[in-house]
């Protein structure tokens, strides 16, 4: 324990017995929650739904949260078209995520379909069968000394964690065995 503090570093802080969040009085101060929302803000990147969730879950008052929201989205603060368009880019190129998954984590996170189908217009049906191509190219050479079912069997299931159809997967991967048999037989 350090000497600023009474709790131990690495926990997270509870609540004493009989205090209750119903027990603390709401955030009505347009100040402290600005302060807030800029903390929110500053970790990280949000949505509107995220920030106005955040917000409620520290105690500001609801209609509070909506008009803090509101002005951010009017002054640039919060950009939920722009947010989901760098997510769409990085989960696609960085993680390999094909459009389905992308769309369910968005909608998870509160964006507006509208937001959602506008980012998702980054990527069209070749961008995403090219993406899954490299994926099942790389995790099958990675799998070279197993048997060819258990490789099949991975490379599906790693694209299908990433959201990418079955149909797609195994179309890939027959591809795959193709080539392998294809230069085996030279």
């Amino acid at each position: 324990m350090s000497e600023t503090s009474d709790r131990p570093r690495g926990r997270r802080y509870r609540r004493p017995r009989g205090e209750s969040p119903e027990d603390l009085e709401p955030i009505t101060d347009p100040e402290k929650a600005r302060e807030i929302a800029l903390g929110v803000l500053t970790r990280a990147s949000r949505s509107a739904a995220q920030l106005r969730e955040k917000l409620i879950s520290r105690r500001v008052e609801p209609g509070l949260a909506d008009e803090i929201v509101a002005r951010y989205i009017e002054v640039g603060l919060v950009d939920d078209a722009g947010l989901a368009a760098t997510i769409v880019r990085t989960r696609h190129s960085e993680r390999g995520q094909s459009r389905r998954a992308i769309r369910m984590e968005l909608a998870r996170k509160g964006f507006e379909p509208d937001h959602i189908d506008g980012a998702l217009d980054q990527i069209d049906d070749e961008d995403e069968r090219e993406r899954a191509g490299e994926l099942a190219r790389r995790r099958w050479q990675q799998l070279a000394a197993h048997p060819v079912d258990v490789r099949t069997r991975r490379v599906v299931a790693m694209l299908g964690r990433k959201g990418y159809p079955s149909s797609l997967a195994f179309a890939l991967v027959s591809d795959l065995r193709r080539a392998d048999d294809e230069d085996g037989g030279c």
